[in-house]
């Protein structure tokens, strides 16, 4: 259990730095960061520069997940929720609009595909945990 509690946590860890880099690169290049349209609408960019203030926080909480991941699992089931809503907004914008760029479509395989499996090993190192509990084993110290 130790091992693949440890794998976890790494890995939420890597992804997670995902949207906090890009959440933050939104926030300081605004929409021209994407590379669309020179001329961009100054209430567009805004709602960019919001959206992608709300993607590093994303990211952060689910880095808070990290140490004693184990007993996070409202947290990041709630954090897999948004991700995935984000996600079908994402898609429904793909059939009502056409095909976005690569990295669109990278990031909606993240948002749907890759959040809810860590979402699911997430549960089972949680319950896990539970079980070893119960069973009277000791919790092994959080990765700090």
């Amino acid at each position: 259990m130790q091992r693949e509690r440890r794998y976890l946590q790494r890995t939420v860890a890597l992804v997670a730095f995902l949207p906090v880099a890009a959440g933050l690169y939104g926030v300081l290049t605004g929409i021209d960061g994407i590379g669309t349209n020179p001329t961009v609408n100054v209430s567009a960019d805004s709602h960019f520069r919001y959206l992608s203030g709300l993607q590093t926080g994303i990211g952060l909480l689910f880095l808070t997940c990290v140490p004693g991941i184990e007993g996070k699992a409202t947290l990041f089931r709630f954090l897999t929720l948004v991700v995935v809503l984000g996600g079908l907004a994402r898609l429904l914008g793909l059939a009502l609009t056409g095909v976005p760029s690569l990295t669109m479509l990278v990031a909606l395989v993240l948002e749907l595909g890759l959040a809810p499996l860590l979402c699911l090993w997430q549960a089972r190192v949680a319950n896990r945990a539970r079980d070893a509990l119960r069973d009277g084993a000791p919790l092994p110290e959080p990765v700090r």
